[in-house]
């Protein structure tokens, strides 16, 4: 039995590839069925207008700004998050006084910190804003428990040789902490981009895939509306493969075992 599930397990791009052949499929069904490209673009109309728009410098200077502010608010959230997870880590005060915090963020819905964030800041650095505090949150707790959760007898072991704080750190916390450190930088990174995306089509400032978004909205341009989605899928696809396989080697060259 072990034999045969093995000879028929198919590789991970063929399934991949069945997988979008069968929606791409369905989606030109229905586009046929509808017959309406107001309605339902065919995913040939999409992709025709995602090359079309893709040649245009406005697609790059607003992928580009769209990206910018995502990533300066993931990082700083990044940065946050690890602060507040080795301060709580470190301080049962410090986590009784900063823990509501984190339940707040989490419990808030999005709109609501995105309206909220026009009324304090320029609407440019919403975006930014809102992805920070989405992914503070998920580091800060991710790092928190995987500190917590470093194996005691190493600690032990760490201080028996009087090996200092920098190679404790080092030798001890850091392979221990590590892959959840770039699991939770991973989901947040996915995070931080949907939600920086939907800031844009809130706020809408000058130049932004979310404005875009917006803008084809409005002028019932429903092919551009499925090219701009289309885009934001993409980039964050390729943003998080990317990422992810940064810190895959990461991991592993502080694991070489």
């Amino acid at each position: 039995m072990k034999r045969s599930t093995t000879k028929n397990k198919l590789p991970p791009f063929l399934n991949i590839l069945i997988s979008a052949v069968f929606w791409t499929a369905l989606w030109a069904f229905l586009a046929y069925l509808v017959d309406q490209e107001l309605l339902l673009p065919s995913p040939a109309a999409t992709l025709k207008r995602l090359i079309v728009l893709a040649g245009t410098s406005e697609f790059r200077s607003a992928a580009g700004m769209t990206l910018l502010r995502v990533l300066v608010g993931y990082l700083s959230g990044i940065l946050a998050g690890t602060l507040l997870a080795v301060l709580t880590a470190a301080s049962r005060p410090l986590n009784t006084l900063f823990s509501p915090l984190g339940t707040i963020i989490r419990a808030t819905p999005v709109a609501s910190f995105i309206i909220l964030a026009l009324v304090w800041i320029k609407a440019s650095n919403v975006p930014s804003f809102i992805s920070f505090l989405m992914v503070t949150p998920i580091v800060w707790s991710s790092l928190r428990t995987a500190i917590l959760n470093t194996d005691p007898a190493l600690l032990e072991a760490a201080s028996a040789y009087r090996l200092g704080r920098l190679r404790t750190l080092r030798m001890v916390y850091l392979p221990a902490v590590l892959p959840q450190y770039a699991a939770a930088m991973i989901t947040s990174l996915g995070l931080a981009w949907k939600s920086g995306v939907a800031a844009e089509v809130l706020c809408h400032p000058r130049l932004g895939i979310g404005t875009m978004l917006h803008e084809s909205q409005i002028y019932l341009e429903t092919a551009d509306l499925f090219a701009w989605t289309a885009t934001v899928i993409l980039l964050s696809v390729a943003m998080e493969k990317c990422f992810g396989l940064l810190l895959k080697k990461l991991t592993e060259g502080r694991n070489p075992s």
